[in-house]
Order: structure tokens, then sequence, then C-alpha cells
């Protein structure tokens, strides 16, 4: 399982997202999740960051997954039309 860090806005999210692809280099599992519980400060950049994962795992044929996404986040997804894209994982 990924992680997500607690702030991810504009300066954060090259950084981020460079984390996150290097974790997603060592899981071999077939779906990769990312625990998003730990985000408390962000703005659409973290939309991109998660959506250039899902994009990864797409690419090497993982499904995805997302948990704990912050319900702002959840509805700014909305407002953007890419919450389809970003699924809650299996409890």
């Amino acid at each position: 399982m990924l992680v997500l860090p607690p702030k991810i806005t504009h300066d954060q999210a090259a950084a981020a997202l460079q984390r996150l692809l290097q974790g997603m280099a060592d899981l071999r599992a077939p779906q990769v999740v990312v625990d998003a519980t730990a985000l408390a400060v962000f703005d659409s950049s973290a939309l991109a960051v998660l959506l250039e994962c899902r994009r990864e795992a797409l690419r090497r044929q993982q499904s995805f997954a997302v948990q704990g996404l912050h319900p702002r986040l959840v509805a700014l997804a909305g407002l953007y039309g890419v919450a389809a894209l970003l699924p809650a994982a299996a409890a």
C-alpha cells in the first residue's frame, strides 16, 4: 500500500508523485491501493497526483483504488468529473 503525505499542494505535488511512483515500482500486487487517510491539506494538485498514479497502475496492468479520501477531495473530484477514476478501496 502506498501512503499519501499529510500535505499535497502545488509545491509538494512533484515530490509526492515521485515518491509514489518509486513505491509503485516495488509493488507486484494486482492492485495499487493508495492510503489517503493522512492527507489533510491539499488543492487540486492532489487529484493530479492520484490520477497520474492511476495512469501508471493501468500502464502496469494493475487496478487502482484509494482509501481514506477526504470528503472535500471527493467533492473536488466530482466537480472536475474525475470521481469515477478514483474508486474507493474495499474495506
